[in-house]
């Protein structure tokens, strides 16, 4: 394998993670901006809130982007593990 082909699968594995995470840590980010500015409006600080409120944005996320993400990760696995014969060759 040559160089270009390791910085091309690496540059796959990254792309991949954003496309796998991203979403996840977006909406988790979102919804904590949004429970930290309430509480902070109400003076409610009340760490279960917080928790329900992200707990329940990314199972939501999940039902809807769910098969989407595992598209992405199950091409990647199939794209990795046909790329096993060109590594072992060199």
């Amino acid at each position: 394998m040559t160089t270009d082909g390791a910085l091309a699968l690496m540059f796959d594995l990254f792309v991949t993670c954003a496309r796998v995470g991203g979403p996840l840590l977006l909406i988790a980010l979102v919804a904590g901006l949004v429970v930290g500015v309430a509480q902070a409006a109400t003076q409610l600080n009340e760490s279960s809130v917080s928790f329900v409120v992200k707990a329940t944005a990314m199972v939501v996320t999940l039902l809807l982007l769910g098969p989407t993400i595992g598209g992405f990760a199950v091409q990647y696995t199939r794209t990795s593990l046909q790329a096993i014969e060109h590594v072992v060759r060199g």
